[in-house]
């Protein structure tokens, strides 16, 4: 029996090691194999790329160059109208001829339009006196502000700091509640949050998972958020077409990597976290700075690939930050803001004439963005000698000019309705009555409440359709955590050889002992013949036990949610299921925890040699590494995640030095404290080694007396067992709450 554990430890790292040398094999054919066809691949993609109909009517943008790889103009098949704001939108005829060569791009405004149910793609905003005031501010950092954002435009919303552009868009998005106004989402009334399904965000910072691929990255985000009813080949379809117009088809199967370490282009890992939300098929796109930290081609680049989504009637709103003079003309329309007031909201082509009206002078050879930005961060008077220049004028003349359109509007209005009839000219054989007219306008009226209706009830249906089931989401989160925790294999390793490493010492520490770790009082009539008594040995033994345990699992167990923090909160504000990515996560870590353990009771047990029987160690053991993991994640959640290994280490150390030893659990009864004790999962360890040491003596000593003198309960060897398994769990929810509910970074 005693040479099982080895034996088993033998065969598990025999199947491994063999299991890796065939993938490494297996990798390496691969790799030789596509780099023979890539040039073949790639004269296909060119031929595709370059198949263009010379009679489009849309207008063509000019190549770009990102990493040497040219960014072809894609949109061919979509006209727009001549205005900044919105668009019409031409289908893309689903039932051309087979022969025609179908571009990527019509195939992804098909997969789009499949997903979203209607040919109408993009979402308007329309807002009326916006307003945000955190509770307990004196001031409101968003006032008055007041809009419409139609759809199929791209947008860009600039100020300086402090001037409420985050804000204003967290509040437009829904991630962020106003405390007065109103909004309105294609004409109807209603909370934003129902939306966030079907409302992208890009974050400024590029939250993506460094040991995924490209494609696996944009992958997962579909499988999750894509509607239940789309079949896996569907969705690696569509993925595939995005990733092929997003301009990632050569760097698809590459790791994206981390900052520190990038294996892409800054530009290509914006491209990739763009790309996360379209596998969604959002009807809007929401993004704070996306040109921030990249070159100027690379910020060319993505401004390229913004222009072209909205030309497919995706509202793009852009947060954007002194651009260059080409991302700015790039841009539809501006929403300018200043001490979190509205100073402008139009057209960009008129936003130049705007300023100038009220006197300022641009530089004939500047950038226009650059002085806009002066003069809104309060430094007009840089560009105008005279006059008041102040941010609250600015705000005045464009709530005077707001107040004058709408008298205008309303004048208007007054004037068509004070008009006469227009006679009606007579028609032989028709009789038209003043009845005929009112029945055709309520006719009218109810044609176009009826396709508002539809248009509601469509897009209903798509956002009740979206995401997947709850089990299906646990599923895929399991699988990407385990790719991602074979990616970082290393670790994986380190840890096993950690755990046997650990074993190793303490069973040395205990070799000496032969297993004889336990001594009372003989029954009687021998109890004359007891010598010295030893009640601490097997509680000393588990508190070594306990905090090699402790030592081993509480990094590893902090990286598993401390370094996903910002995934999970994007993820979450996305409409990703938290459950279900928490399950995925905990299910991830039970073959780690297995391995990890077996390692370290088999080197443990064949040093020590205990009389607790090796299977029955093994349990105790495994469900100590359970509650450590739960612990660790406690810690993760609740710390930064440069300090959370060290004080997962502390903590681990306080519940395994608390097990019962010293001082005893009878004499912590007499302080009223065993209550506490008993809360913690070394007491519970102690206590298992306890009964399956000592229990099995009673034919020789006096157990009750040794039970009573230490405190353990013996014959609850289960009973232990069961605690320490709900004690991990516990810690696993309040690690749930903490990060569901702790951090608001988070809340979606």
């Amino acid at each position: 029996m005693s040479f099982l554990p080895p034996g088993l430890i033998l065969a598990i790292d025999t199947i491994v090691m063999l299991a890796m040398m065939a993938f490494s094999v297996r990798r390496h054919f691969k790799n030789k194999h596509d780099s023979s066809s890539g040039g073949k691949r790639f004269a296909r993609l060119n031929k595709r790329a370059s198949f263009f109909d010379k009679n489009h009517r849309a207008k063509k943008y000019h190549s770009l160059e990102d990493d040497d790889i040219a960014l072809e103009s894609r949109i061919t098949h979509v006209v727009r109208s001549d205005t900044a704001f919105g668009g019409n939108f031409t289908p893309i005829d689903s039932h051309r001829d087979d022969t025609e060569l179908i571009s990527d791009l019509d195939l992804f405004i098909q997969s789009m339009s499949k997903c979203i149910g209607t040919e109408k793609f993009g979402l308007s905003f329309e807002f009326t006196d916006l307003k945000f005031q955190p509770k307990k501010a004196k001031k409101p950092i968003l006032s008055d502000v007041t809009g419409r954002i139609d759809r199929g435009s791209l947008w860009g919303v600039m100020g300086a700091s402090g001037a409420g552009k985050s804000t204003f868009v967290n509040v437009l998005m829904g991630k962020q509640a106003f405390t007065g106004g109103t909004t309105k989402i294609n004409g109807v009334p209603g909370d934003i949050k129902k939306y966030k399904k079907i409302i992208g965000y890009v974050p400024q910072d590029d939250i993506v998972l460094p040991e995924l691929t490209v494609r696996e990255n944009i992958l997962h985000s579909a499988r999750i958020r894509l509607p239940s009813t789309w079949g896996d080949e569907q969705i690696q379809k569509h993925v595939d077409i995005l990733i092929s117009c997003l301009q990632l088809a050569h760097v698809k199967d590459s790791l994206v990597g981390s900052a520190a370490t990038p294996v892409i282009s800054g530009g290509q890992r914006k491209r990739v976290s763009i790309g996360i939300e379209l596998a969604a098929a959002p009807m809007a796109l929401f993004l704070d700075e996306p040109t921030s930290g990249l070159d100027a081609t690379s910020a060319s680049s993505i401004m390229m690939t913004l222009k072209e989504l909205s030309r497919l009637n995706i509202t793009v709103i852009t947060i954007i930050h002194q651009p260059r003079a080409e991302i700015f003309g790039s841009l539809d329309s501006l929403i300018l803001f200043g001490k979190g007031r509205v100073i402008y909201q139009g057209p960009e082509r008129e936003v130049q004439p705007y300023f100038e009206n009220l006197g300022f002078d641009f530089p004939r050879s500047g950038n226009p963005a650059d002085t806009i930005m002066d003069i809104i961060a309060g430094q007009g008077h840089l560009y105008k000698p005279s006059g008041d220049t102040g941010i609250w004028s600015l705000i005045h003349n464009w709530k005077q000019r707001q107040d004058s359109q709408k008298q205008h509007r309303e004048s208007n209005a007054s004037t068509i309705s004070t008009l006469p009839p227009t006679p009606q000219p007579r028609l032989s054989n028709t009789h038209i009555t003043p009845n005929t007219t009112s029945t055709a306008l309520t006719l009218t009226s109810s044609t176009s409440n009826n396709t508002k209706a539809a248009e509601v009830l469509s897009l209903r249906r798509s956002i009740n359709s979206r995401g997947a089931p709850f089990h299906k989401q646990i599923y895929h989160c399991l699988l990407r955590s385990l790719l991602q925790q074979y990616r970082l294999r290393s670790s994986f390793f380190f840890e096993i050889g950690v755990s046997a490493l650990g074993g190793f010492l303490i069973g040395l520490a205990q070799f000496k002992a032969e297993g004889i770790n336990f001594r009372g009082y003989y029954l009687p009539p021998y109890t004359i013949l007891s010598s010295s008594i030893d009640y601490s040995s097997v509680p000393q033994m588990a508190l070594l036990v306990g905090i090699a345990i402790g030592l081993i699992a509480s990094s590893p167990g902090v990286k598993i949610f401390g370094e996903e923090k910002l995934v999970y909160w994007r993820e979450a504000s996305a409409g990703h299921n938290r459950l279900a990515y928490y399950t995925g996560k905990i299910l991830s870590t039970f073959p780690r925890m297995v391995v990890a353990c077996l390692h370290f009771t088999a080197t443990f047990m064949v040093l020590c040699t205990p009389r607790i029987d090796w299977g029955a160690a093994f349990v105790a053991n495994l469900l100590y590494f359970y509650t450590i993991y739960g612990l660790a994640s406690i810690v993760s959640m609740l710390t930064r995640r440069e300090d959370g290994p060290l004080l997962a280490v502390m903590a681990s150390l306080i519940v395994g030095v608390l097990n019962g030893m010293s001082p005893t659990l009878s004499v912590v009864a007499e302080w009223h404290m065993a209550w506490f004790w008993r809360a913690l999962p070394g007491t519970w360890l102690a206590e298992a080694y306890f009964e399956k040491n000592v229990g099995g003596l009673g034919y020789l000593y006096a157990i009750e007396h040794a039970s009573q003198g230490s405190g353990y309960r013996v014959g609850k060897f289960g009973w232990d067992c069961c605690v320490l398994g709900i004690i991990g769990t516990v810690y696993r929810v309040l690690a749930f709450l903490g990060m569901r509910f702790l951090d608001q970074r988070g809340k979606g």
